[in-house]
């Protein structure tokens, strides 16, 4: 049975291009490693090269490219390079921003979760703080042994004179 077309679906045509599928990073990956290479000195040098050549090619040999002294191929060509750069460039630029964007929140939420667990730890600390003042440190048991001590020997003194008098006896 040969292939009919349905009139009574809409947007069911045939196509004559095919649809290509392309991941939504794909091309912003792309569009970041062309604005990368754009931005290193080895892109500048290569297309100052670039440029000198078609130059020197143009005023030696004018048959080869065809393009004399104004050089309006070559400014045709560098508007070309330029029109796409500038997008891959704001692109990247874009991308570049969210991933700061989504960094800073994290950023953000950890200092937050970061100052909440030091006002717990600075609490803690003061309710140890204020515990503490209850609680008997070294310096005041020995205070209170050393008192203890002075009484018992000022007991053992009268009781030591009455034993020694005891035994004269």
């Amino acid at each position: 049975m040969a292939k009919q077309e349905r009139l009574d679906t809409p947007g069911r045509r045939s196509q004559w291009i095919p649809r290509v599928r392309v991941s939504d990073d794909a091309f912003g990956d792309f569009a970041e490693s062309a604005a990368r290479f754009m931005g290193t000195g080895r892109f500048i040098v290569w297309m100052t090269v670039f440029i000198v050549l078609w130059i020197v090619t143009n005023q030696i040999a004018p048959g080869i490219f065809n393009d004399g002294f104004p050089f309006i191929f070559l400014t045709l060509l560098l508007s070309l390079q330029a029109s796409y750069a500038a997008p891959l460039i704001l692109l990247a630029g874009n991308r570049q921003e969210a991933r700061d964007r989504v960094s800073m929140e994290h950023d953000r939420e950890v200092a937050a979760q970061s100052r909440a667990d030091m006002d717990f730890l600075a609490r803690e600390i003061a309710s140890l703080r204020a515990r503490m003042n209850d609680v008997a440190t070294r310096d005041f048991i020995r205070s209170e042994l050393k008192d203890l001590l002075s009484e018992l020997e000022q007991h053992e003194e009268p009781e030591a004179g009455k034993a020694k008098l005891a035994a004269e006896d």
